[in-house]
Order: structure tokens, then sequence, then C-alpha cells
């Protein structure tokens, strides 16, 4: 048996998203279904829409920040119970017994994770992945997050990915209070890097190119604004930074900020998935040892963390609500960052047409 389910799919590289009705999996004894109430919206989604990355398969229902209420739990669950507020993330499930998956460090499954969508459910029923542009969804219990109830339910669905895309290299680098932290970027993921390296004590750094965004940086957390475009202010800040978080999605020049690294300072990418635009010299790496690293998600562990420590600091996502129906137009908007600072959408515009 199936779940018959109403959701949004794009059909190819080029079609815009439209309504789709697919199929789930009947509820296994380990499954939660959840009635899914908010789905955030992340460039990743655009990207796998539109095949930027090579490696999509159609139809596509994206949508991995999902935020919803449970409607059935299977024999063997022992976690959640009907009504709990839950959320499901950018993965699905994994192989849990290679090195990283027994260190919960799922995200980097040696056999690689099952993601929410645009995947095939290799560890089950080798059923495609449908994400959380949809009603329901149904999950394996261990890939199911408990949702702090006091927080903004609509704002905490873009934690789900902006959030612990950026909480993972804070804790995996140990800051806390005293460290020196910068943020490259001021979008989905760097607004949020701001908000929880500074709830973790840091001092907080905000790279910019362009003016403008102060008011907004201070506002987030942020205690010092750079322009990266100016020699003199990066000069100040020369080997001062313990970890940069860069979130920029697109190509570009890393030198600038590797040299406002401190001895064993690290750079972590989050933001681009691809080639960097020119190579990084070694000279302030070897002299500084200096690091320049990647980081994607968090564990399953280490996102539940994430939401109980922005249960208990009140951090949730700055965003805007829509309605599915003009998923296509935010999409256009994202690509102009026109967006503070993440797109959320209502399900219960689905039941719209």
């Amino acid at each position: 048996m199936t779940i018959t389910v109403r959701g949004y799919a794009a059909q190819s590289a080029t079609s815009p998203l439209a309504p789709f009705e697919f199929e789930r999996r009947e509820v296994r004894a380990n499954d939660v279904e959840i009635d899914i109430e908010y789905c955030g919206v992340c460039h990743s989604d655009i990207h796998q829409a539109r095949n930027d990355w090579g490696w999509s398969h159609y139809p596509i229902v994206p949508g991995h920040e999902i935020v919803g209420r449970v409607r059935r739990v299977g024999a063997q669950v022992s976690k959640f119970n009907v009504g709990d507020l839950v959320g499901v993330g950018c993965m699905v499930d994994s192989c849990q017994h290679c090195h990283p998956c027994e260190q919960d460090l799922e995200q980097y499954c040696e056999n690689g994770n099952v993601q929410t969508y645009n995947d095939t459910d290799r560890f089950g029923d080798q059923m495609p992945t449908y994400g959380g542009y949809s009603d329901t969804i149904v999950v394996t219990e261990k890939f199911v997050l408990s949702v702090p109830e006091n927080l903004e339910t609509q704002a905490v669905a873009p934690l789900l990915c902006a959030g612990i895309t950026t909480w993972s290299p804070l804790r995996h680098w140990h800051v806390g209070k005293g460290s020196k932290v910068a943020v490259v970027g001021l979008g989905g993921l760097g607004h949020m890097a701001i908000k929880l390296a500074n709830a973790l004590g840091a001092e907080v750094t905000l790279f910019t190119r362009s003016g403008g965004k102060e008011a907004d940086a201070y506002q987030l957390g942020a205690h010092h604004v750079v322009f990266s475009t100016s020699e003199e202010q990066m000069q100040s800040v020369a080997n001062h930074f313990d970890l940069i978080i860069d979130t920029v999605p697109y190509t570009h020049d890393l030198k600038p900020y590797i040299a406002t690294l401190a001895l064993d300072g690290t750079l972590v990418l989050v933001g681009l998935v691809g080639e960097l635009e020119s190579t990084v010299n070694t000279v302030p790496l070897v002299t500084g040892r200096r690091t320049v690293a990647g980081s994607m998600i968090g564990g399953i562990a280490e996102t539940q963390e994430m939401l109980d420590f922005c249960g208990r600091h009140n951090i949730v996502s700055d965003v805007e609500m829509i309605t599915m129906q003009n998923i296509n137009d935010a999409y256009e908007r994202m690509l102009k960052s026109d967006v503070k600072y993440r797109f959320v959408i209502d399900m219960k515009s689905l039941k719209n047409g």
C-alpha cells in the first residue's frame, strides 16, 4: 500500500514548479508520518529544480526544511507521539554502520545518506524521495527531529538547513566565549551564522562587499562590519579571526579573507558547491598554520542539539511567508537576493490548488 500525496514538482530543468500528485510508502514499524505545516525554500532547491549541479532526476518535489505535526507513528516508534511538533532536514536515512554514521555524522555517510528529495531510498524500498513542497511526508524515526514548542513555528523551518549548516562548523571548531568569528555574506546562511555565533558568546564580524547592510548585521547580532573591498579595513583585521564562515554560493577569491585568519585559524566554506575561481596561495597557510576547509549540514544528534539551543535562546530565522502558488516568483526573487532572509511556504495553501 502507498499514501497519495499532493505537492509541487519540477518536471524538467526548464519547467516551472506546478501541482503534482505522487505516492509515498505506507507507514512502516519505525516510521513517522508528518502533516507538513511549513517548508523553507533553500537556494539548493533552485539548483536542483534547474539541474544546475547536473544530477537532477525528474520529477523533483523540492524542500528539505520541513516542520509539521505527527499524524501517525509505526508500532516500534518510541520517541514521538501523534500531535508532536517535529522537523525533517536534508536527509532521511543513512547506512547506520559506517565509521561516520557510528559517530552520529550521518551527513558524511560513506555509503551515501539518503537525501530528502531527488534521491532513492537505497536502504528501504528503493522508491524515489520527494521533499517538503507537499502535504505529507513519511520518515524513519531516527531522522525526525523534535521542535521546541516555544519557538515561532513558521520561522523554525530554515533552521533545518541554514541553521544546521552554520551551527555544525561553529561547534566543530569549538566556538565559544572569546572566539573571534567572521561571516562572509549576509543571506539565509549568513544571518543564521551571525545569530548562532553571537549566542555562543563569540565576537562576530560581517564581511560585506556592499554598503547598506550594517544596520541589519548589528540587529542580527554582529559586533563589527568590515568592507572586504577596502584594503584599509581588511588590513585592520589581519591575523584576527579564529574562524571565518564563508556562505557565498558562487565562485569568489578567498585570498583577501585568508590573511585575516589568526594563527591556526580556519576559513570554512559552507555555501559554494563547485570550483573555486582562483587557486589559494599556500604562503599565508604555511606561515600561519591556517586552514581552508569545507563543511555541510550536521548529523541528527547535532541538529537536535542546535534546535534545543535555539529553543533556549529563542533563535529562529528571519522569514517571509509565501503561498505554494507563489513559489516560482520566489525563486526569481531569491536569485536577485530579494528576501530577508528565507522564504517559507505555508503548506495550508496547497489546498487552494
